[in-house]
């Protein structure tokens, strides 16, 4: 496709979203969930207070959002989900789409149950013997009942493998997934309608919760914990800080599941992606930030009646949202109702996540051939139902343990993702013209000579014991092997000009370095809106380096044992917790490596484009 302008005189079948309104609603919606609640704040309190902020913010503005762009413009330039969007640029990237979708829908059949978990939460907390609101209560208690009564790990004995199947989680998760069919079954317009809902009340309940918080005896005290305190020092001192800024960007943001692409490509033509996408990144990080304010207030409270610290609290993951926080609010006049409404706010918030990865689903499903004449709510029936049965392993007791383990791996896979898109829009598109000017002996060796750079950086950073020779190793190694790679193109380029006098030095290296990313922004900016030229130089000489690097040092990461964390993830057992998870990382391997390897492998989900509708181009953006 040349161009993503749709002549007006032409029907446009593509469903649209009613306002862009709705859009922010959903993509907001999407990209808001647990994570913001229960993992942001716990973040910024382990991690020096303010100080996260800096990693945080870097990890935004230079990976995050970046992506986000990149995604939401893909979407809706081609207007086509991820399959369609990546077997565009090549046909040897379908996979990229194969794997953003396959990553999406093993992270919702595990997300589903957190789902089933806070309605079972929900429900118990109408019962007399509710444990929230029992005087005397500590969070650690709490903490401890939600284990073993809602999860039901009681039963678990020392090995950790599955004894029972937990059919009170089994019922709630099929009421989960009945809810997430009927908001995506009607179409986009009726899931932009169900996200005012799904998405507004959340944001009206988390300011009616920091209004109550901040009003309460000892708050003051838990905001600074939260936010006061900086340590300057543990930037240096804990370079996991920015490790995990990045993977919190990655899940709080919703890139990389093919969801981004997928709600793009109903956005009308001409909508402007930059500014959408920095809506929803502001949006979704406000949200974080915020959120910290109404849970580190009522902690700060309960530490007060508790006679502690609070950071002796349950200030993080389940020990907060099932543990401290609803405690803390069991103490207050009407808890019980307060409790109550912790649990509604917490299902919005992921329902909302949920159905939006069935929409990546559904947007590559009936952009094909196969599935385009397939009835919505057939095929909606079809993927929930399906996800429904793959989430039943997390409602046995150990069915934390799998998500646990499932969820430390789908960082590796989101991470591939991330690395591989960037790769192909900013290193594929359109490499047949950079070959066609440089030659492919010169195209592919700058290819090798970056990443191959970076690689052997990693091997020596993380394969040498001393870390300080480690340290020097891999920067030496870097810097000296970049620079004998790009002697030798220079080399070749110096060869190519002397068969071409006409061109020039300059116009040869921006042909390497940039052509081919900057063909993409102008491609883009004629559908989308103008898009930044730093977003370019991001994409392709920034990110994916960086994704490497951080993709190495997870494998390295140790466990106290001092394991490799990669393969003895906590330290479960091998059979089955980390066999699944090595093999959710494989399984993304093979479907993008299958595809490179053959190209018309996933040829049945390339979009198929109406043969009536006509592509006009728009007029041209210069470059900034």
């Amino acid at each position: 496709m040349s161009s993503a302008n749709v002549d007006a005189t032409d029907p446009d079948k593509r469903e649209r979203w009613s306002s862009r309104i709705a859009f922010y609603m959903a993509a907001v919606g999407s990209a808001v969930g647990y994570g913001n609640v229960w993992r942001f704040p716990s973040l910024v309190f382990e991690y020096g207070g303010g100080a996260f902020f800096i990693p945080y913010v870097s990890a935004l503005l230079f990976i995050g959002l970046p992506i986000l762009v990149l995604e939401i413009a893909l979407g809706q330039y081609y207007e086509s989900g991820d399959v369609g969007v990546f077997g565009t640029i090549h046909a040897r990237l379908r996979g990229v789409g194969m794997c953003s979708i396959a990553c999406g829908y093993m992270l919702v059949t595990y997300y589903s149950v957190l789902l089933a978990w806070t309605c079972n939460a929900f429900f118990a907390s109408f019962a007399e013997d509710n444990v929230w609101a029992q005087e005397k209560v500590t969070g650690l208690d709490a903490k401890g009942y939600f284990y073993d009564e809602i999860i039901g790990m009681s039963t678990l004995g020392d090995d950790l493998r599955p004894t029972r199947m937990m059919w009170k989680n089994v019922g709630y998760s099929f009421l989960t997934w009945v809810i997430v069919f009927l908001c995506v079954a009607f179409g986009i317009k009726w899931t932009g309608r169900i996200t005012y809902f799904t998405m507004g009340l959340p944001i009206v309940l988390l300011f009616v919760f920091l209004g109550r918080a901040i009003t309460l005896e000892g708050a003051q005290d838990g905001i600074d914990v939260y936010i006061r305190n900086t340590n300057w020092e543990i930037l240096t001192e804990k370079p996991s800080i920015w490790s995990a800024a990045v993977a919190q960007i990655f899940f709080s943001l919703g890139i990389t599941f093919g969801i981004m692409t997928a709600y793009g490509s109903f956005c009308k033509p001409n909508e402007p992606a930059f500014l959408n996408s920095c809506v929803v990144a502001v949006s979704n990080s406000m949200f974080s930030f915020i959120a910290g304010f109404a849970v580190f207030a009522t902690l700060g409270h309960l530490a007060m009646l508790e006679g502690k610290d609070v950071s002796e609290l349950q200030y993080a993951s389940f020990g907060l949202v099932f543990g401290s926080w609803p405690v803390a609010l069991g103490t207050l006049p009407g808890g019980q109702h307060w409790i109550r409404l912790l649990f509604i706010m917490l299902f919005l918030l992921g329902i909302d996540s949920a159905f939006s990865f069935m929409e990546a689903f559904l947007a590559v499903g009936h952009d094909t051939a196969l599935l385009a004449n397939v009835d919505r709510k057939v095929l909606s029936f079809g993927l929930t139902f399906s996800a429904f049965l793959f989430s039943l392993m997390y409602c046995t007791d150990a069915g934390l343990i799998f998500l646990d383990t499932i969820d430390y791996y789908i960082n590796f896979v989101m991470l591939f993702v991330g690395g591989v898109e960037c790769f192909a829009a900013g290193w594929v598109y359109k490499i047949e013209d950079q070959i066609e000017s440089l030659g492919a002996n010169i195209v592919i060796a700058y290819i090798v000579t970056t990443f191959g750079s970076v690689t052997l950086a990693c091997i020596l950073w993380f394969g040498l014991g001393d870390a300080d020779a480690a340290l020097w190793a891999g920067f030496v190694g870097l810097f000296v092997s970049y620079a004998i790679g790009m002697a030798f193109i220079f080399f070749l380029m110096s060869k190519k000009k002397e068969e071409d006098p006409e061109k020039t030095w300059g116009g040869m290296y921006y042909d390497l370095t940039m052509r081919n990313v900057m063909h993409l922004r102008s491609d883009l900016s004629q559908a989308v809106g103008r898009m930044p030229v730093v977003w370019a130089f991001l994409v392709k000489h920034f990110i994916p380096p960086i994704i490497l690097i951080l993709f190495a040092l997870g494998a390295d990461a140790d466990t106290l044992s001092g394991k490799k964390k990669f393969g003895h993830y906590e330290d479960y057992p091998t059979q089955p917790y980390q066999v699944l998870g090595i093999l959710t990382v494989v399984f993304v391997c093979v479907l993008f490596f299958s595809s490179m390897v053959f190209p018309n492998l996933y040829a049945g989900l390339q979009k198929q484009e109406p043969e009536e509708i006509k592509f006009v181009a728009a007029e041209p953006v210069e470059d900034a």
